[in-house]
This record gives structure tokens, C-alpha cells and sequence, in this order.
């Protein structure tokens, strides 16, 4: 099959999603195709995606489109779906590569805990159930779509592991609203992403995220939701506005750091889709609009007051030597029991996942045109707000 032969029609793929749904075709508000018909053209022209990046690329698309008109159809079907409530989430947030994926894995582990994972985040519909949560085959269905990822991407596990029964994060969620970094993160598309940072309606994200959540927990409840994603510095007042008693994590690494190591794992990414990956341009990229966007985050906690909300910033250095010590005074600052349960089972987690368990992640900034000083002074606010020294 050629390049040529993977169409990215946008009729064609609804079309196709109706067809994988048996028939269903209610997307719900207008918003979702008009924001894919911002991110096709992207791909097209600015992607520079080769025969494999279109399946992927399609397949993407396809995926988060079927899970649409699953939640909405769902939503018809089963009425206790709206009538649940999402009270004090924990949404963990922060620059990209500050450990906020395995903050969130360590959390997970608590039985109080509800985090999203990867296989029901893929697979939404029906509802997953308490009763079969851990043995749903849907979890096999979902393994079985990871490829070995060392041998396609090798060094991809040392930067982010992957599976059915790992949590799962926000960005991907949403992707059912075609409004997400993730886009650009996975594909080069800069004038989606410019949308995305300038124009997109992050309220219509975070209505949507909340009916995500209803569906998910209305048939297995947690105490509490346990979230996570950079990208929710994006909305966070819109997160806000829809979570006005969240729990926020709020993750705070030398940005220097932060942003070679995006590079590196953006551009390892990439790779899968295209023959052309520019590593110094996507550093460049990424920073200055990560730039922005935390600084947006800033102003968000400055400009006003928000009574029921929560905040505790966290410091990787901190996380790095202890990450335990870290979890107490989260659950402590958040006013979480911690049962023994819970306690047992994070501990063993962090025992069973030290630092390089699945290899080394090893980058440079040189590798990556990453001038330490220019980055340090583009992001002199973030760093002199939150104290950040150099690693």
C-alpha cells in the first residue's frame, strides 16, 4: 500500500467511524468536526508524514472519533451517566517531563484512588464495571494493539512506559473533543498546534472531560478521581471552572531539563510517522510555546482567588530523592486519608519501578540546539516564581 492509497478524506473517515460503530453518527456538538477539519489540512500539508505515519494518523483519528460516538450514544442509553458527580479530582499538571506520569502511577496504586487506564480510556463503551474492572477483555484487546515498542522506537519505554493496565492521561481523553497538544506532540502540526494555543475553546474540553468521567465511574467509583496532564496548563481556568474544588498537583522542573527532554522524546515520536524529524526545530517549537503556556498558568493562580481549590507545588528534585516522603505531603496537604492499603501498595510500586528500570533516557542539550542560558531567561518568571535551580 502507498502513501497515496491511505486517504485522510474527513467524509471518508466518519464514514468509517459510523461503520465501526454499527451505524452510530451522533458526534454532539458542532464543535468536534469543525476542530478536525482544522487538524486534517495540518496533516496534509504540514506533516511531512510517510506510509505508515498516514495508518497511524488515520488510525488515530478513527480511534478518538469512535470513542465520541460511543460516549454520546452511551449517554442515551444509560441516564445514571449525567446524574454523577465528580467531587475534588486530583489533577496533577505541570511542564512536560516532571514527573507527573510517574507521580500518577504511584497514586494509582491506592485503592481510593481512580485513575483512567489506557485500556478503558481506549475502549469506553459499555461502561466498565467493579466486578470485571481487572479481568475485562477488553484489557487483552487493548494489549494486543501495543506493539513491541522497543523494536520500533528503541529507547521508548526508558522515557515513557506504556500498557492496557497503566494510567492514562488527560491529553489522550482529549482527543474525543479534537482539541489537544497531543497532536503535535505525535505529528509535526504547527498551524493546529497555533490554534490550539491561541483560538480553540477549552470550555467545550472540559465539558466534555466531565462526561468522560461520569461515563467512567458510573459503574466503578473511586473515592476520589486522580488525573493527570501538562496539557491542562492549556485550560486550566476552564478546569477550573468546571472542577472549582480540584486538587492540583503542580509539577515545577529546571526548565532546561524540561524541555531537552520533551525534544528528545517529541522527536523519538515523530520518527514513527515521518522521514523527515527536524530535532533542533521541534526543541525550538516546543519551547516557545510551553513558554507561554506556563506562564498562562501563572497568571491563572495570580489573577484570582479560587476558595475550594487546592494547590501543592511539587519539585522533581524533591520527587527524585523521595518520592514517598512527596505522596504524604500531597495526601497530607489535600486532607487524604492514606490507609495501609494504600500506603502498602504505592510503596511497592515505587520498590518495583526504580529510576531506569527499563533502560537509561540519556540527552544533551547540544543534541537538541537547547542553549541552557537562553532558556533560562526565557523562562526567568516560572523559575524565579518557584525557585528553580539548575540540575
Amino acid at each position: 500500500m502507498t502513501a497515496s492509497e491511505i486517504s485522510l478524506d474527513q467524509d471518508e473517515l466518519l464514514a468509517e467511524a459510523t461503520q465501526r460503530t454499527g451505524g452510530l453518527t451522533d458526534l454532539g456538538p458542532a464543535y468536534f468536526v469543525e476542530n478536525l477539519a482544522r487538524f486534517i489540512p495540518s496533516l496534509e500539508t504540514e506533516a511531512r508524514l510517510n506510509t505508515l505515519g498516514r495508518v497511524i494518523a488515520k488510525e488515530r483519528i478513527l480511534g478518538h472519533t469512535v470513542s465520541r460516538l460511543h460516549y454520546v450514544n452511551d449517554r442515551k442509553r444509560f441516564p445514571e451517566i449525567a446524574k454523577q458527580q465528580i467531587v475534588k479530582p486530583v489533577f496533577i499538571i505541570g511542564l512536560p517531563r516532571t514527573g507527573t506520569t510517574i507521580l500518577h502511577d504511584i497514586l494509582a496504586q491506592d485503592p481510593a484512588n481512580r485513575a483512567p487506564m489506557t485500556w478503558e480510556a481506549m475502549f469506553p463503551s459499555p461502561p466498565p464495571e467493579t466486578a470485571t474492572f481487572k479481568t475485562d477483555p477488553r484489557i487483552e484487546t487493548c494489549e494486543a494493539l501495543f506493539p513491541d515498542i522497543d523494536a520500533q522506537i528503541p529507547g521508548f519505554k526508558a522515557m515513557h512506559p506504556m500498557g492496557a493496565r497503566l494510567t492514562q492521561e488527560c491529553v489522550t481523553m482529549m482527543g474525543e473533543t479534537m482539541c489537544t497538544p497531543l497532536f503535535h506532540n505525535q505529528f509535526r502540526v504547527p498551524a493546529y498546534q497555533d490554534w490550539v494555543d491561541g483560538e480553540a475553546d477549552f470550555s467545550d474540553v472540559y465539558e466534555f472531560h466531565q462526561q468522560q468521567l461520569q461515563h467512567l465511574q458510573s459503574r466503578h467509583r473511586g473515592e476520589r478521581w486522580v488525573l493527570k496532564t501538562g496539557a491542562h496548563l492549556w485550560g486550566l481556568d476552564h478546569l477550573l471552572a468546571v472542577y472549582p474544588d480540584a486538587r492540583i498537583v503542580f509539577t515545577h522542573r529546571d526548565p532546561v531539563d524540561s524541555m531537552t527532554s520533551y525534544a528528545s522524546l517529541t522527536s523519538l515520536v515523530r520518527t514513527m510517522s515521518s522521514d523527515e524529524v527536524d530535532r533542533v526545530e521541534i526543541a525550538q517549537d516546543w519551547t516557545a510555546r510551553l513558554q507561554r503556556v506556563v506562564t498562562r498558568g501563572m497568571k491563572v493562580r495570580e489573577e484570582r482567588a479560587y476558595p475550594d481549590a487546592l494547590f501543592f507545588d511539587m519539585h522533581f528534585p524533591d520527587f527524585v530523592a523521595d518520592q514517598f516522603s512527596v505522596v504524604e505531603k500531597i495526601y497530607e496537604t489535600f486532607g487524604l486519608p492514606m490507609s495501609d492499603e494504600g500506603s502498602a501498595g504505592m510503596r511497592a510500586f515505587i520498590e518495583d519501578n526504580p529510576k531506569g528500570k527499563h533502560g537509561a533516557h540519556n540527552y544533551t542539550p547540544e543534541e537538541y540546539g537547547v542553549d541552557p542560558a537562553a532558556v533560562r531567561h526565557a523562562f526567568r518568571d516560572y523559575i524565579a516564581q518557584y525557585s528553580l535551580s539548575p540540575s
